[in-house]
């Protein structure tokens, strides 16, 4: 029996409670058919905007809010940030190509952001890889002010760019792409600190987790990824599927990952290149770095390259995943499995084991002069070490604890809840 208190759905009888968020949170993570996989779980709160073939009619960004928009096959789009000249801005497109579409190997998203003089200030670009497996990408854009970068400092108009990378490459479809836009800014620093990055740092790769697997289910788009933390995750995951994670890293932590890809049951053979992707991105939702997984149907496995303990001055490094590793943070894993791999072993789901370990102490980081947008997103709270401890969000798992009062006496303690809504409501309509 199902009894609804306001927005929280309670299953009586049980320990069971679904919450919002939580509900949405696992439909993400549900299977889905190898035939019509969902593509991406766009945040709820998107905005609609179209992006401008001129920037003269660009639309603005503003700091803080998810968009969601659309690339055309060729041509770019253009977006406005306006901007002070003191904070640092990142804008983060994600590219969503459309069910059965086809790519490219070199086919992907490039985002360069520009002054209004039409000056570069950063360009990147992501490609789907050697499995031609169209899946959510992204790419961004920087404005940034540094020492060591003498453009992009003034106050005014910024434009970001967005375009194919490889629209006309064999193999390539020309659909239109869906895309989320997310902006942000990180203040100034109260003091100036290193303009180079750390140049010693453990770069040896640690002994991967050897613990028992937890079972914790993957989300279908940032902002429905599943939290983790520290320990080794088991999950199920399909052809053509992708799957998001975040990890609190804090500053002065390490983070190392190894991805698995258990053996199929199927009597298929074959070989796919690449077959599980694993990309891992920072707060910004800036691409760190990656690893790709072939596949013949056995056991696999591949890890993250060693990446620096957060630190601020990172971003002065020339290595760009080194340079990433900037701001503490969720720093997010998607996982993709390539098409191709239903081919020879059929529609699975295959078994993926992802072993995360966060080493370090967390140390304080650099005092800001002033609040970044959205707030918090440059820091690990308690909250945060909560949700990834229990597999959902900060705010539902602060309702789950509320709800399931423990779990014991569960059936009790909600039939006296539902006895006290029910007068509250009748005196509210006898009023």
């Amino acid at each position: 029996m199902v009894v609804r208190l306001g927005a929280v759905a309670v299953v009586l009888g049980t320990t069971a409670a679904v919450v919002p968020g939580q509900a949405a949170l696992a439909a993400a993570g549900a299977p889905r058919t190898a035939q019509s996989p969902s593509p991406y779980a766009f945040a709820d709160d998107a905005r609609s905007i179209k992006g401008a073939r001129s920037t003269a009619d660009a639309v603005a960004l503003t700091p803080g809010t998810t968009y969601k928009s659309s690339l055309p096959s060729s041509g770019k789009v253009n977006y406005l940030l306006q901007l002070d000249a003191t904070s640092n801005a990142y804008v983060s497109v994600t590219a969503v190509p459309s069910p059965g579409s086809t790519v490219s190997v070199i086919d992907g998203l490039k985002v360069s952001v520009q002054d209004d003089d039409g000056t570069p200030c950063s360009s990147d670009t992501a490609t789907f890889g050697a499995a031609r497996s169209p899946h959510p990408i992204a790419a961004w854009g920087r404005r940034e002010i540094s020492p060591t970068k003498p453009l992009c400092r003034e106050a005014g108009n910024y434009y970001v760019s967005v375009e194919r990378a490889d629209p006309k490459g064999e193999g390539s479809s020309p659909d239109a792409w869906d895309l989320e836009l997310v902006a942000m800014t990180e203040p100034r620093t109260e003091k100036t600190g290193p303009t180079s990055a750390p140049e010693v740092w453990n770069s040896a790769s640690p002994q991967p987790l050897q613990e028992e697997a937890e079972d914790r289910r993957g989300g279908a788009g940032f902002a429905g990824a599943t939290p983790l933390d520290q320990g080794v995750w088991r999950d199920d995951i399909r052809p053509g599927q992708t799957l998001f994670y975040e990890v609190p890293v804090d500053w002065g932590q390490q983070l190392h990952v190894t991805a698995e890809l258990g053996s199929t049951a199927s009597d298929g053979t074959g070989y796919t290149s690449d077959a599980l992707d694993l990309a891992l991105y920072n707060p910004a939702r800036g691409p760190v770095a990656d690893v790709g997984v072939g596949y013949n149907g056995g056991q696999k496995s591949g890890s993250l390259p060693p990446l620096p303990p957060v630190d601020h001055a990172n971003r002065y490094a020339v290595i760009n995943k080194v340079g990433a590793m900037r701001f503490a943070g969720s720093y997010y894993l998607v996982a993709h499995l390539a098409e191709s791999v239903a081919d020879s072993f059929g529609d699975g789901p295959f078994p993926m084991t992802l072993r995360v370990r966060v080493s370090g102490q967390p140390r304080g980081g650099p005092d800001y002069v002033g609040e970044s947008e959205p707030k918090g997103v440059f820091e690990v709270s308690d909250e945060d070490r909560e949700a990834a401890a229990e597999g959902v969000a900060g705010r539902d798992a602060t309702t789950l604890r509320v709800v399931a009062v423990g779990g014991i006496g569960t059936g009790s303690a909600l039939l006296v809840g539902l006895g006290v809504w029910t007068a509250v409501a009748r005196r509210r309509s006898a009023g």
